[in-house]
């Protein structure tokens, strides 16, 4: 097949409305079509409904360790949001590239793609493996299936650049992220004696109360990370649910809330210290009216933070490529936690800015994509020179 650019192949890749609650099946055909056109062979690591897919490609040697570049393929939804452009179709326009993914984070994938008949050419001392994932998202779900294999192998990756949009500015850490949800049960009556019924959504009210409280605590000075914007790791609710009328007591009442929290700080501090609210303050008072009344927290999902120290070989590699060691962090997650947890060095460096993720008119500038085809062709450099 012909070579394709980066930008052809952002063109083709925008084209599959791969949001997460979607397949991303035909995208990832797509991929493996056009590595197998190249004479590189995938490994396909589906979902247990096989609906969707992560892709793992290797190109150079076998018998020893590489570098990993990764990236997901889910997006997030165009739902509710005011596009100009068609956000399936990718537009250009005054030097920008606009559509859903371009930033976030297929404008990285489209690089890469474009970067393989690159490396194949050279000599590669170590392997360039390619790990594209699905449903990171919604938690950092789908790459999960693609690293218990990984594990299991005698070669592990030596390293692995996550291509999240950072500006191609070098990244070393990010916070990790718990989501949970939290079930009220109350007891429901008519309003007009509601000191006989189990108001949840008044107990929600408590604990969302408590949660603003425990965040506070963790903003003192005494917890700041100042490489972190904010520098403290955060509590906030997003969703409540419940009630069916005003003259009726509701019985049932439910939020979900998430912590956002620094490399090093244990996010399940946060829920048990308000499982331990609930069971000291809380349910005595509501059982009291009511014997079944409950408090239950439910995990949603869960990634860990980042911090690769700036001294290690991931991290020269990464100044080298990017030509800059003013390593920096972001406030978003990324897989690279999941990486590094698995063993492989993890850093974040990839074309764009979050400042244009998940937003209507999302872009990447045309200038941005070809410094991403300039940083993968100095990887190209350094794999294929003699160690």
């Amino acid at each position: 097949m012909n070579e394709m650019s980066s930008r052809d192949l952002l063109e083709r890749l925008i084209g599959f409305a791969t949001v997460s609650r979607h397949s991303n099946l035909e995208l990832i055909d797509f991929i493996r079509q056009y590595l197998a056109d190249l004479g590189v062979e995938s490994e396909l690591f589906y979902n247990v409904e096989r609906t969707k897919a992560n892709l793992f490609a290797t190109i150079g040697p076998s018998d020893r360790s590489g570098i990993v570049l990764s990236g997901h393929t889910d997006v997030v939804p165009v739902d509710g949001q005011d596009w100009t452009f068609d956000p399936f179709t990718l537009t250009e326009k005054d030097g920008r590239l606009y559509g859903r993914g371009t930033a976030d984070m297929k404008g990285f994938i489209a690089s890469v793609l474009a970067a393989v008949p690159r490396f194949i050419e050279r000599s590669l001392r170590l392997p360039v493996h390619l790990a594209f994932s699905y449903d990171e998202e919604v938690g950092c779900l789908g790459v999960r299936p693609m690293l218990a294999e990984l594990e299991k192998r005698r070669l592990k990756p030596v390293l692995c650049l996550i291509g999240e949009p950072t500006e191609l500015k070098p990244v070393l850490g990010h916070k990790g992220k718990l989501a949970m949800r939290c079930h009220v049960k109350g007891a429901a009556c008519h309003s007009a004696y509601a000191p006989y019924g189990v108001n949840a959504i008044q107990y929600a009210a408590r604990l969302i109360n408590r949660l603003e409280e425990i965040g506070e605590q963790l903003a003192r000075p005494a917890y700041h990370d100042e490489r972190f914007d904010p520098p403290f790791s955060t509590v906030q609710t997003g969703v409540i649910e419940g009630g069916r009328a005003l003259n009726i007591v509701p019985a049932e009442c439910q939020f979900d809330f998430e912590v956002r929290a620094l490399p090093g700080f244990d996010a399940n501090r946060v829920t048990d210290e308000l499982q331990t609210f609930a069971e000291v303050e809380l349910l005595p008072k509501m059982r009291a009216v009511k014997s079944d009344a409950g408090i239950r927290l439910q995990a949603l999902s869960a990634y860990p933070g980042l911090a690769t120290p700036p001294d290690s070989e991931a991290a020269r590699l990464l100044a080298l490529l990017a030509g800059s060691a003013e390593f920096g962090t972001v406030a978003f997650g990324t897989e690279g936690g999941l990486f590094d947890q698995a063993g492989i060095p993890t850093v974040v460096c990839g074309p764009g800015s979050m400042d244009q993720g998940h937003k209507p008119d999302e872009f990447v500038t045309i200038e941005q994509l070809n410094n991403c085809d300039a940083l993968l062709a100095r990887l190209a450099d350094y794999l294929s020179k003699p160690s």
